[in-house]
């Protein structure tokens, strides 16, 4: 397939001269229907972190047919494609190509064909997303209605928040001066995009705690050490402590998820460990977060005689969303939505790896509408029924084209 006719570059400088919303209406009644079966594909061949070839393959294809030259990364899975030669700023937009380690339960067409691999947080759509406001702009390139580039970025690993610094690593943000990325929300409805300017997910570190004793018989404790009671109190007593030593508004939280010690009832272990997550609503107690659990854990486990080995796995920082980006976001919807379809979005807890992004250029993520309006039931990301209204990949097109737009026409002479 090609890429729809060239486009007038717009009259005046900024875009909307010409009629932005009215290109991009013509531009979807044509793409629309091949951009759906493009995220049906991809939503029924999921691949999971760092396994994305098939995915990478077919998002290559469909840049090379519209006369695209994409650069894979160095690892074999996902890349980044530059559109435009003018002398402007550089704009990126971000999508995430991977999918969840998780079965698909939906009854639907395009049900995963991959056991264990299920698009279950929407990265099908913000790929395919991403991918239609590509082909409208490389149609905005031709045209020589571009003062600068746009870098297309399609991201593997986001799921374990490796896949950015994978990009940075291969200088996939090198001359970016301003970055941008949609993530599907479930509980916004479908034509509406949530917006907010500073932080708007939390940092997630992985951690994991290994206590060791030299066990015995449950009858005698006394002439042991007690691990699981031990285990049980560092369990219980590290969340409590912790909320007790950072500032309570940055929502510093421990959650376990899994815990593993013994496999007799009557003996008592000689190691336990226990793993979960550590997320926070703000920057400064993720950068403190380690040091004083590891504080913390020491002192527990010394008042009851085990030995704590603490494993603590960086994840991702907050996404703080820069205001100037956010206003750019909020006047491009303004434009090929109308006022209204932006909407207040709070903070959330879930880690994103965006974040590395905007620590190093200014940058915005938006919440991208996919419930269908007036539905009842809401079925939550990373959940095996998790689908979405599909009318969200069209908004999502023409909110991160004119996003581009207005960033590459306001930074022009900057």
């Amino acid at each position: 397939m090609t890429t729809s006719s060239k486009l007038a570059p717009p009259d005046t400088g900024p875009p909307g001269g010409n009629d932005l919303a009215g290109q991009l209406a013509d531009f979807l009644r044509e793409h629309n229907d091949e951009l759906i079966e493009f995220r049906r594909d991809v939503h029924a061949h999921p691949e999971i972190a760092f396994s994305e070839h098939r995915t990478t393959e077919k998002i290559a294809e469909r840049l090379t047919d519209a006369g695209l030259t994409p650069r894979l990364l160095s690892r074999g899975t996902g890349m980044w494609v530059d559109l435009g030669r003018g002398s402007g700023p550089t704009v990126a937009l971000r999508a995430d190509i991977d999918a969840l380690p998780m079965e698909d339960e939906k009854n639907v067409p395009y049900r995963s064909t991959n056991p264990g691999a299920c698009h279950a947080c929407g990265h099908d759509v913000h790929t395919t997303v991403v991918l239609g406001a590509g082909l409208f702009l490389a149609s905005q390139a031709d045209a020589g209605a571009l003062p600068g580039r746009v870098r297309l970025i399609f991201q593997p690993a986001e799921e374990v928040a490796g896949g950015a610094l994978e990009v940075m690593r291969d200088g996939g943000l090198n001359e970016v001066d301003r970055i941008f990325a949609l993530h599907c929300d479930p509980r916004i409805d479908v034509g509406q995009l949530g917006l907010r300017a500073g932080p708007i997910t939390g940092s997630c570190d992985h951690i994991q705690i290994q206590v060791s004793g030299p066990g015995g018989h449950t009858a005698r404790p006394h002439l042991t050490v007690d691990l699981v009671y031990a285990l049980s109190k560092i369990i219980t007593e590290l969340p409590a402590a912790l909320s007790r030593r950072v500032d309570p508004r940055s929502s510093l939280s421990l959650v376990w998820g899994q815990i593993t010690a013994g496999s007799a009832f009557n003996t008592i272990p000689d190691i336990g460990t226990a793993q979960g997550t550590i997320r926070s609503l703000d920057e400064n107690a993720w950068h403190q977060a380690p040091d004083l659990v590891k504080a913390l854990l020491d002192s527990v486990a010394g008042a009851y005689g085990v030995d704590a080995e603490l494993n603590y796995k960086r994840g991702t920082p907050p996404t703080v969303n820069e205001a100037t980006s956010i206003q750019m976001l909020h006047d491009a919807i303004d434009q090929v939505l109308g006022e209204g379809a932006a909407v207040p979005t709070p903070q959330s807890l879930g880690g994103e790896d965006f974040s590395w992004y905007v620590e190093s250029v200014p940058g915005a993520l938006a919440r991208l509408g996919t419930r269908s309006p007036g539905a009842i039931d809401e079925v939550d990301i990373h959940r095996p029924e998790f689908d979405v209204d599909e009318r969200a990949i069209g908004y999502g097109v023409k909110v991160m084209a004119a996003t581009a737009l207005t960033a590459l026409w306001g930074g022009e002479n900057r």
